[in-house]
């Protein structure tokens, strides 16, 4: 079999967490990557081990809480929110951590990341995954909020998350990426997008990156035994939980057929729509 297939609580939004609990156990994921944010129930560890208990979906995987909007969660302190992250993976029996590299402006941060990352997990058995990312559009401009850069690669960690929209969104070659990353690459991002510089996350399939071909490669050899793979894909636009439902099931399609070295029985997964 192929390595384990999660749905990411992002991919709900703007329902709740819950939703992805139920979607995932209703479609058949093998589990869900817990995206910490606004949502009071992802930060609370009690109530996502509730959730687990209640939809029988394990957490696979967490993403720290290092976007724009989610800064004062777990509080303002970045190093201390990969430390909660941690110890929430830990507690939920992930074995990954993913985060993204520090923007510009947190300077103290940034001098401290690789340390922080390269330690953070010893002793608990969770590894901090660091993603790829991408330059910002604005008036014509192209910049790079990151430091030192967008490419993680760039400095050299032991663990990566390749995200295919970002590769699309930053023009870059994920499959010279997937490379770069090596056999530390240990957690995909499994998405798509058409070339804008925005971060679009379609389904994968209805865009230009090569998905069907890195998830061929990860199939097999260490990723296949010891990866996880995460749909994170928008939804925000469905009207209706049955419009989610089908964007939902059509990735998990996907993966499944790309990653399976034997074609899986997909009989009982509901009918894609639309």
């Amino acid at each position: 079999m192929g390595p384990p297939v999660a749905l990411s609580t992002a991919s709900v939004y703007p329902e709740p967490a819950e939703a992805a609990f139920e979607l995932a156990a209703e479609l058949g994921y093998d589990g869900v990557e817990l995206m910490v944010w606004t949502d009071p129930a992802s930060q609370d560890v009690r109530a996502v081990e509730k959730l687990v208990e209640r939809h029988g979906v394990p957490v696979l995987a967490v993403h720290a809480p290092c976007l724009a909007v989610t800064q004062r969660v777990w509080g303002a302190d970045p190093i201390a929110r990969i430390r909660r992250s941690v110890g929430a993976a830990a507690r939920f029996g992930a074995r990954t951590v993913v985060l993204h590299p520090p923007f510009r402006w947190q300077r103290r941060y940034a001098a401290e990341f690789a340390a922080e990352v390269a330690r953070a997990g010893e002793g608990v058995g969770v590894r901090l995954a660091v993603e790829n990312m991408f330059p910002v559009s604005r008036g014509g401009l192209r910049t790079v909020p990151y430091s030192p850069g967008f490419d993680p690669t760039d400095v050299g960690h032991a663990a990566y998350t390749l995200d295919l929209s970002h590769t699309a969104a930053a023009g870059s070659d994920a499959l010279a990426m997937l490379e770069r990353m090596g056999e530390g690459l240990v957690h995909l991002h499994l998405a798509d997008g058409s070339g804008s510089p925005r971060d679009e996350h379609l389904v994968p399939g209805r865009g230009t990156q090569p998905c069907a071909e890195v998830c061929e490669r990860l199939s097999a050899g260490p990723f296949a035994t010891d990866g996880v793979v995460v749909l994170e894909i928008s939804t925000r636009r469905c009207r209706t939980r049955e419009e989610r439902t089908s964007l939902l099931a059509e990735a998990l399609v996907y993966a499944r057929l790309h990653l399976d070295p034997v074609p899986p029985d997909l009989s009982s997964l509901p009918a894609v729509t639309g």
